[in-house]
């Protein structure tokens, strides 16, 4: 099998619980979602998408990432649990390494992965079955309102996950209103909600490796 390769780059975890720890990520291609936010776009979007999208076995990614001292390697997209994604999590761990996925949730999980981030998306909500997989969400917020209303989808899965982050979408990263409705939030309700940021944006650190688009 094949798996299409949008970039793959060693970084270090930005968000979660795994954040500040050196990771390699893999982000397959290929995303029916379609968030008008997206900030991998190049995924999916015909406007962005490259000329050539590359293709590697399992075999070729994995000779790769052993070329770095990763803690953990993070298959992200797109959305790449539309990918079988068994034979390249196997791989991986051939190497003894942990694997992490980063999914919207939306479709069935093929894989044996040590993290799971679910990170929901309004286009299209996760499977109930997928709630129990995973490890952390993380809930994008838009607006002022975005929490309250994401507060309706996952109120019945709080208890199961230990850690629910709420991230400010990065066009409004820096929009004072949007950061406070998640502050407020924080300090009425506390765990498992958690304050989250894309810290590796501020530091530019996908960007050192050339390999990232």
């Amino acid at each position: 099998m094949k798996y299409p390769i949008h970039e793959r780059f060693f970084s270090w975890q930005g968000e979660g619980v795994h954040m500040g720890r050196a990771a390699f990520f893999v982000r397959l291609f290929g995303c029916p979602v379609h968030c008008p936010w997206c900030d991998s776009a190049g995924t999916w979007h015909k406007d962005h998408i490259p000329r050539n999208i590359e293709k590697r076995t399992a075999k070729e990614i994995v000779a790769e990432i052993s070329k770095e001292k990763p803690d953990f390697v993070v298959i992200t997209g797109g959305e790449p649990a539309i990918h079988d994604l068994t034979e390249l999590s196997d791989a991986i761990h051939s190497e003894n390494l942990p694997v992490h996925l980063e999914t919207s949730g939306a479709f069935p999980i093929r894989g044996n992965f040590n993290w799971i981030t679910l990170s929901p998306k309004w286009n299209k909500l996760p499977l109930e079955e997928n709630y129990k997989l995973a490890n952390e969400l993380k809930i994008i917020v838009e607006d002022q309102k975005s929490i309250s209303k994401w507060g309706s989808i996952i109120n019945s899965h709080i208890k199961e996950i230990q850690n629910i982050w709420l991230h400010p979408e990065w066009s409004v990263a820096k929009d004072f209103k949007v950061l406070t409705s998640i502050t407020e939030f924080i300090k009425s309700h506390g765990s498992p909600f958690r304050a989250g940021y894309q810290m590796h944006k501020m530091y530019q650190a996908d960007e050192l490796d050339s390999r990232s688009r």
